[in-house]
């Protein structure tokens, strides 16, 4: 099933697929490919440490995903096998098969971003924290523990303090699970994977409670909001849904969740009622249940990858719950029918998560695509490195143009400002600086002197000074 899983992600993602926009800014922590790009506060560092074996010599997009996608179906073997013996193992692989064929999984395997990665860690953690629960005298399991939740600090600390909760709370409030190793060895993993987010909070933005401030802001601001119908809408294949605007899609593309919700509890009720592997449903559903909470209730918009570890730790009850109901028909008769209809559901599960996943690959390649030919129109007027490109996100990504046309990215304002807007000029006069813009969204005041340029489609750029005197030189 991993096998399947990693080729799948090779033949349906394709690894031509360029870098998205929070993907640049992630290998360029680490490639030697462009500038670093400005690192906002909730991000961690786990992904640029992820891509470093790759990214630290080579800038071939392929060649990264590969590595990715590999990686990511040898990190769901690993996960998966911190289940053998708590689930029958054809339970274990059907979960593994739920998890992996949702159109957000293949989607975000192969890509530099942590999400998926906080889901391995949660899926490895649970099944480790009960295993070593088991049988306590495996020391494994601990040390397996402790990875995952350094595992899941490292790529997203936040993220990772939700699902190692109810296990703590579990460890601690529940007479059979009262273990001591495991709340040690959790907590051990979760400081040592966060500890980098820590010590450059204080070195780089102010301090803890600054960066946590930080970090709320550029969400948004968390508070509470419900964002479940958001989460609903993004399920057409939007991978970020901000602001959330617009009719729910055809309910059959979120149908799933209503289905898996059923099928979650129903494993969870067939456990109780036999009283057995109970802690194998009622705790993945205890951290997936928190690990959704923040991104269904303290966020107002929605990004389909922030419910990976959720579905991840859903999956295991859920493939309890189907496998229940075939096993509760008393008759072959009956046992037969219920296979037959399991498999013409989850067909149809297959083929409209295939069907959004292709419509969503191919928006994503070519928008890519796009930024890559801007990012050579650029360098063909005169805008090569070094050079700094600016503009307004909204109306033109310039920070992934950036990083495909070797230039530094800057802002002068926004969550993303790192640079002020006499620095900005000065530099103008020296080096190659642009501004990207739409014809509809006005240049900022400093550069409506600046020459205008069609680059690509709906971008133009306004040329600085030093890209004006540099082809004036070049034409003497």
């Amino acid at each position: 099933m991993a096998v399947t899983f990693t080729l799948a992600q090779l033949a349906l993602v394709r690894p031509g697929m360029g870098l998205g926009w929070d993907e640049t800014v992630y290998v360029s922590q680490i490639s030697g490919h462009a500038p670093a790009a400005f690192f906002s506060a909730p991000r961690a560092r786990g992904v640029s440490l992820l891509v470093a074996p790759i990214a630290g010599w080579s800038s071939s997009t392929p060649l990264l995903r590969v590595y990715l996608a590999v990686l990511s179906g040898i990190g769901l073997w690993l996960a998966l096998r911190a289940w053998r013996g708590l689930v029958p193992a054809k339970v274990v692989a059907l979960s593994g098969a739920l998890f992996a064929s949702l159109w957000v999984t293949l989607f975000y395997g192969p890509q530099a971003m942590p999400n998926y990665w906080v889901a391995i860690g949660a899926l490895a953690g649970v099944g480790c924290f009960l295993s070593a629960q088991a049988d306590r005298t495996r020391r494994a399991p601990v040390w397996g523990l402790a990875a995952a939740g350094a595992l899941m600090a490292l790529m997203r600390p936040m993220d990772a303090a939700w699902v190692g909760l109810p296990m703590l709370m579990a460890a601690l409030a529940v007479r059979q699970w009262r273990y001591g190793r495991l709340p040690l060895a959790l907590a051990a993993g979760l400081a040592v994977g966060a500890a980098a987010w820590v010590i450059e909070a204080y070195t780089g933005y102010g301090g803890l409670g600054r960066r946590l401030h930080d970090a709320s802001l550029i969400q948004g601001g968390l508070s509470w909001n419900f964002a479940i119908d958001d989460q609903m809408r993004s399920q057409s294949g939007r991978s970020l849904c901000r602001p959330c605007t617009g009719g729910m899609p055809n309910p059959v593309l979120f149908a799933w969740w209503l289905v898996f919700s059923v099928l979650a509890a129903a494993g969870l009720a067939v456990a109780v009622r036999a009283r057995r592997a109970v802690g194998a449903t009622a705790l993945p559903l205890a951290c997936a249940a928190a690990a959704a909470f923040p991104y269904l209730f303290l966020i107002g918009y929605a990004a389909p990858r922030f419910l990976l570890p959720a579905y991840a730790l859903l999956a295991i009850p859920v493939a309890c719950g189907l496998a229940s109901l075939v096993r509760a028909a008393r008759s072959a008769a009956w046992r037969a029918t219920a296979v037959t209809l399991a498999a013409v559901a989850l067909a149809g599960h297959l083929v409209v998560q295939l069907a959004v996943l292709h419509s969503l690959v191919g928006r994503a390649t070519e928008g890519h695509r796009d930024w890559a030919r801007t990012a050579g129109a650029l360098n063909r007027a005169g805008v090569r490195p070094p050079c700094l490109l600016t503009g307004d996100e909204a109306a033109a990504p310039h920070i992934p143009i950036a990083f495909s046309a070797t230039c530094s990215s800057v802002d002068t304002d926004g969550h993303n400002g790192n640079t002020t807007v006499a620095a900005l000029v000065r530099e103008a006069g020296r080096i190659p600086v642009a501004v990207l813009t739409t014809r509809a969204v006005p240049p900022p005041a400093f550069a409506r002197s600046w020459r205008l340029i069609h680059v690509h489609r709906q971008i133009y750029a306004y040329i600085g000074p030093a890209v004006q005197r540099s082809s004036r030189a070049g034409d003497a």
